[in-house]
């Protein structure tokens, strides 16, 4: 359950200045020019995976909705750019009266990508449509970051729980979406209550080893702990001898003790010695959570360990290395002029440099072969073939301006699973290597 459900007040303020100020000023200069009106096709894609990966994750589509829809220019807003001289008094009446009222289609979130993959795409007036690259960029490639690293450590984790506990590692509201990012990409559980308030994903948390120290002695800071959450709480064994303190927390909490957690030290060697003193001790269903600067790699290398959860923060929030997907917002088509009618001409940029984009308006369809694997990413621009009718990627999520895919979070982490078991085993290994689909233009 999230704050919207519950009838309470969420803070949806205007998106309109997360921009950059030449949308504005291209905004200007083609309303004189008498362009702005041109029917326009916007999309969104990045010309490669980052270095090594195999698959994009795409999340933060649920946020962008939100940021169309809250892309207005207030009179607070409008005073600021008139005070700054940003644009003239014609462009800031035009913006005084902005609702985009175009169409948006995409891959659904939590769908899987790969290099040309046409993940959003924007289509209305010119005017309308460049002004929202920006703010979709910058959630697209934020969160899809995170959610890829996400999706990494959940296989790394072989099903084991995974808990996000980024917050202190980045911007407070970065966190908030790094939260709901990994929530896709599989993680369980977050630490950040702002995340669970406004996502309603799961969130979890007991003591740090403030806590500890706070007491005159480990036994008297678990007795606190086991007297105000219960039992079934868990105990940081940490902070001194690792050894002594699982000894004490079963005393204290007795064999219904819920999990110890460790964050420090050789994780796997600790671990093996931790399983069998619980083991010794009776306390055989206690679980072990281990944290401590975990990426994807150190998860995997704990798989022979016998640890029930991971916590996961400065890897995860930061794309493991990885921070951003390079996405684009690329013009594909335009009318030649306003009217209504007129036909999109494909354009392109020709420019070196691996810079280059695909003219025309695109679908996007997954091939599979004869076992239902995915075996290749299809782009096109002319007509569907129809075989891959039944496998076309792209969803309507904006029609006329108006959201028409709203769901809730849990079905693009369902969603994200289905993709991936769709996928090449291949995909799933951490190793190093290409894209698991090649990307084909029809």
């Amino acid at each position: 359950m999230n704050a919207a459900d519950l009838g309470l007040p969420v803070d949806v303020p205007s998106t309109a200045l997360f921009t950059d100020q030449y949308e504005l000023t291209m905004l200007q200069a083609a309303l004189r020019a008498g362009t702005a009106d041109r029917h326009s096709v916007f999309e969104v894609f990045t010309r490669r995976l980052p270095e090594g990966r195999r698959y994009g994750v795409l999340a933060g589509v649920g946020r962008v909705l939100d940021a169309v829809e809250n892309f207005r220019f207030d009179p607070a807003v409008l005073g600021f750019l008139r005070e700054r001289g940003i644009v003239d008094e014609p462009t800031l009446e035009w913006l005084a009266g902005y609702r985009f009222s175009g169409d948006i289609w995409g891959y659904p979130e939590g769908e899987v990508y790969f290099p040309g993959s046409p993940v959003l795409r924007v289509e209305g007036s010119f005017a309308e449509c460049v002004l929202l690259e920006t703010v979709i960029l910058s959630i697209l490639n934020h969160d899809s970051a995170i959610a890829a690293a996400a999706s990494r450590m959940s296989a790394a984790a072989g099903g084991r729980r995974l808990i996000e506990m980024g917050a202190r590692r980045t911007h407070e509201l970065a966190a908030v979406a790094a939260s709901r990012a990994a929530y896709v990409g599989g993680f369980e559980a977050t630490s950040d209550l702002a995340a669970g308030f406004r996502y309603g994903i799961p969130t979890v948390g007991t003591s740090a080893h403030a806590f500890t120290l706070l007491h005159d002695s480990e036994r008297d800071a678990f007795r606190a702990q086991v007297d105000s959450l219960g039992r079934g709480t868990t105990l940081l064994v940490d902070t001194y001898d690792v050894a002594e303190a699982v000894r004490t927390a079963v005393e204290v909490a007795g064999p219904e003790l819920g999990a110890v957690r460790i964050d420090s030290g050789d994780l796997l060697l600790v671990a093996h010695r931790v399983r069998a003193q619980l083991d010794e001790l009776g306390a055989r269903d206690t679980k072990i959570v281990v944290t401590s600067d975990l990426d994807e790699y150190a998860i995997a290398s704990l798989a022979a360990a016998p640890v029930d959860a991971y916590g996961v923060g400065t890897q995860l929030v930061t794309g493991s290395g990885h921070p951003t997907c390079s996405m684009v917002y690329k013009l594909v088509a335009r009318a030649r002029t306003a009217d209504p009618k007129a036909p999109l001409v494909p354009v392109a940029k020709k420019s070196v440099g691996g810079k280059a984009s695909v003219g025309g308006r695109k679908w996007a369809a997954r091939r599979p072969d004869a076992y239902g694997v995915a075996e290749t990413e299809v782009v096109g621009t002319g007509p569907v073939p129809p075989e891959l009718v039944d496998h076309q990627l792209l969803v309507k999520l904006v029609k006329g301006g108006e959201v028409v895919a709203r769901e809730p979070l849990e079905a693009a982490r369902d969603r994200h699973i289905a993709a991936l078991a769709g996928l090449p085993m291949s995909a799933i290994q951490l190793s190093r290597g290409e894209p698991v689909l090649p990307t084909e233009y029809a």
